[in-house]
Order: structure tokens, then C-alpha cells, then sequence
């Protein structure tokens, strides 16, 4: 299964009061795990960048000032971005903003549908608690010491961590998962093991009880024990 997990930084919070998008981060995940590939990229916001959304992420209109509009980059983000499901945090603001961007070039809009944001699914796994990616982070064990501002593509890298282990962590992977049997499990129940590949030869399954013989040499070997621990607590 692919999944991307992103990221978005801005010069405000609404794409409706003009602000726009000036750095978008993606993580490509597949079967909950990252597969190294990535789609980074600055844009040009053609207006100001106010100092509270500076002091946020950092990135200055000089900074900003060669960097390409969004049009010029956008086919490359749609094609990394294929089909697969988008995980944000707080998901409706990123994709209110990519969205914004898109209508601006003519291009159709993100699909709702395709949204997983991963504010709600922390508020579901612990209702009352703080939900902010830098809580959630102390809250897995997730390393974010290197997070001095934000940043999008740095910010999906945290995510993609918090979002692996809030859906089972690493082990989702592994293949430890039973076999779909056609029937829901019973809670607690063992785990049935995978079939068995018809080019694995087939062994006899080992004794694990001790013999008689067994029990006979430890009762030997125990008798000849001078003075055992535990005779003296009896």
C-alpha cells in the first residue's frame, strides 16, 4: 500500500485572505514504511512574507526570491503525489492550501476522500491530551531534538515516524499479522501460523516434555547435592 505522508509551511493561515504556500515536504511510505523516496520543494509566494509566519518556519522573502512559483513545479508534485492516500497533521489546513495553489494553475483539487489527518486520529487514541506534533512526538519516543522551527519536509519526516507508530508501529511489516481466514478473530485468540511453502521440507515436530529418563537423572543429580539453598527455608 502507498501512502504520502506531507507537510506544508505558509505565509498565514488562510488561502482565502490571500496567503499562500511557500514549501511543501513529502514521504513516500509503502506498507507503512518509508521507502526512501521523496518530493521537496520552495515557491515564490508573489506577495510579502508577514514576521509572525517567519518567526514560524523561518524562510524570508530573501531567502524565497529565486525560488520557482508554484506552476513551474506542480506536474512533478501531482505525479509524486499519484493516487495514494495523504496523511497530514491538521489535514484540512494543508490541503486548503494546496488546493488554493492548484485552482490558481487550473488544476483539479485534492479529493477529500483521499485525507487522513492524523490531529483527529490523536484525538480518538487520547482523547483530552495535547495533540500538537512536538506532544505526540514525546509522547512515542519520536526524536525531534533537531526541530529548532518548523519545516515541511523535516515535519513529514516527524510524522511519518508518529504516523507508523500510532498505526502499530514498525511491526505492521513484518508479516506478523494472521492470515485473512474469512472470519473476524476472536480477541485474545493465537495468532494461526502462515502456510507453510510447498518447497519447505516437512519435519516432525520436536518433544518439549521432559522423558522419564529425563526426570529420573535431575532427581539423581539433585540427591547428590550437599546442603542445597533452598533446604534451609523448608
Amino acid at each position: 500500500m502507498r501512502e504520502i505522508i506531507f507537510d506544508t509551511e505558509t505565509t498565514g493561515l488562510d488561502p482565502k485572505a490571500g496567503h499562500r504556500l511557500v514549501e511543501i515536504g513529502c514521504i513516500e511510505l509503502i506498507d507503512r514504511r518509508e521507502s526512501g523516496r521523496n518530493f521537496h520543494a520552495y515557491f515564490h509566494p508573489e506577495r510579502d512574507m508577514p514576521a509572525e509566519a517567519e518567526a514560524v518556519h523561518g524562510l524570508s522573502m530573501q531567502f524565497l526570491a529565486d525560488k520557482p512559483l508554484f506552476a513551474a513545479r506542480v506536474d512533478e508534485l501531482m505525479e509524486f503525489l499519484g493516487d495514494a492516500p495523504l496523511v497530514a497533521h491538521n489535514a484540512a489546513f494543508d490541503f486548503g492550501f494546496v488546493n488554493a495553489e492548484l485552482a490558481r494553475v487550473g488544476r483539479p483539487a485534492l479529493d477529500p476522500a483521499r485525507m487522513c489527518c492524523t490531529v483527529q486520529m490523536a484525538r480518538k487514541l487520547h482523547p483530552g491530551a495535547k495533540h500538537n506534533l512536538d506532544a505526540l512526538c514525546v509522547r512515542y519516543g519520536i526524536d525531534r531534538s533537531h526541530r529548532v522551527k518548523h519545516g515541511a519536509l523535516l515535519d513529514a519526516e516527524l510524522l511519518a515516524h508518529l504516523y507508523i507508530e500510532m498505526t502499530g508501529g514498525r511491526q505492521i511489516g513484518l508479516g506478523l499479522a494472521s492470515a485473512a481466514t474469512g472470519a473476524a478473530a476472536a480477541p485474545g485468540a493465537a495468532t494461526p501460523a502462515a502456510p507453510r511453502g510447498s518447497d519447505r521440507p516437512f519435519r516432525e515436530p520436536r518433544p518439549h516434555m521432559a522423558s522419564a529418563a529425563d526426570l529420573a537423572r535431575h532427581a539423581e543429580f539433585v540427591a547428590g547435592l550437599n546442603q542445597p539453598l533452598w533446604l534451609d527455608t523448608v
